[in-house]
């Protein structure tokens, strides 16, 4: 113990958490981490929609970005300064956002996507000359309820797409999963766009990955239908249904999943971490098949919140196998964000560590090593709290 509190002296006399006051979470004895809290923003709007990393100012660590309904805010490392540089610039609400160099011009450039309870519009923002003044904003394109964005190279042309998976359906029966290509002057050109697939309907996120191990990049979805795997076949696209979520409602939206990361344990076995259905009260592990055509062996590992909204996997404490880290928004009084870990002798038992009870209305969560120790960390964007908070990871004496 001793040691750890040394490891958090040091950050507040460096600075490292300057401004506001840490405060030690709820620790499980078994979890050789513990996460030091501290508020980056008490009140960035009526809703922090999204959080995301990114190198903002080009000295090689990563800052922190969150987006609300009207402002796009970076707060820079190590003091988490906050610059607004976008504000009342695109339609409401902002819903998504996610960083690259799209012009090549060396700086991190923002897509995002806004306006999503009405038509729904894909922006991208650059830097004027100052950078922690307004940016400017081109447009890349419009697709009904726009939810989610990602950057990916999931066409194989050695650039990456901008993903988007709209909430809603907006052909028919189904939403159009979509790939916007770069043009060469996105600033005036048409982004191009292609449809990886229409089929599905409620697709409240999707992440990506090599599903096959061949240097491809697949996608998963989240959606009414369950949990599906788009990817590449030929010169078109194929889905696999590899779940179909929370079954047995008589409405269709009550049914499948709401978000999915993918994660490994200890032995390199698969996994994917699943809320269920959208926005529902179920957090749920799926352990990949021993056989190639087997079932994902599917465990609920928490239930009883309410608005489940943000799932990550990283490995916390250094063993070599994922924790997840998740949070929700509208369960009374404790809302907040918690860490599950695995058994090694059974990987379908989790344990839970609670990192904050009723301070964090969890919107959105991201997990990046932002202080260079090689430990993830987690920051988190509250709806009904409004906030912004950063959980830095420490691991105990003895830990890895």
């Amino acid at each position: 113990m001793p040691q750890r509190l040394s490891l958090v002296a040091r950050c507040l006399l460096t600075g490292l958490f300057a401004v506001t006051v840490l405060s030690p979470a709820v620790i499980a004895q078994q979890f050789p981490v513990t996460f030091v809290i501290k508020t980056v923003d008490p009140n960035i709007g009526k809703v922090c929609y999204a959080v995301i990393t990114a190198d903002v100012n080009n000295d090689a660590r990563p800052d922190i970005v969150a987006l609300s309904e009207n402002r796009v805010v970076w707060y820079e490392a190590p003091a988490w300064t906050p610059h607004v540089i976008l504000q009342d610039q695109l339609p409401l609400d902002h819903v998504t956002i996610a960083a690259n160099d799209i012009d090549h011009d060396g700086h991190v450039d923002f897509a995002i996507g806004a306006g999503w309870t009405k038509t729904g519009t894909l922006h991208w923002i650059r830097r004027k000359q100052d950078p922690n003044g307004l940016w400017d904003v081109f447009a890349v394109g419009e697709e009904t309820s726009v939810h989610r964005i990602r950057w990916a190279d999931v066409l194989g042309k050695g650039s990456q797409q901008l993903v988007v998976s709209p909430l809603n359906a907006s052909t028919g029966s189904g939403v159009r999963l979509l790939a916007f290509e770069i043009p060469e002057s996105p600033t005036t050109q048409r982004w191009p766009a292609t449809v990886l697939n229409a089929d599905l309907n409620r697709m409240h996120n999707h992440w990506h990955l090599d599903f096959d191990a061949n240097e491809s990049v697949d996608t998963l979805t989240a959606s009414r239908e369950g949990i599906s795997l788009i990817r590449k076949d030929g010169d078109g696209w194929s889905s696999l249904l590899l779940s179909k979520g929370k079954t047995g409602e008589s409405d269709p939206n009550l049914n499948g999943a709401g978000e999915v990361k993918s994660g490994k344990l200890f032995n390199g076995r698969r996994f994917l971490a699943t809320v269920e259905p959208m926005h529902g009260d179920s957090l749920v592990v799926y352990l990949e098949p021993q056989q190639p055509e087997g079932t994902w062996e599917r465990t609920i590992i928490h239930d009883g919140f309410k608005r489940g909204h943000a799932v990550w996997t990283a490995d916390f404490d250094g063993d070599g196998s994922d924790e997840i880290a998740f949070g929700h928004s509208d369960t009374p009084q404790k809302f907040g964000v918690m860490v599950f870990w695995s058994s090694k002798d059974n990987p379908a038992h989790w344990e839970k560590q609670t990192l904050d009870e009723g301070e964090m209305a969890t919107e959105d969560l991201t997990v990046t090593d932002l202080t260079g120790d090689g430990i993830p960390d987690i920051v988190a964007g509250g709806r009904s709290t409004h906030n912004v908070r950063l959980y830095t990871a420490v691991r105990k004496a003895g830990g890895k």
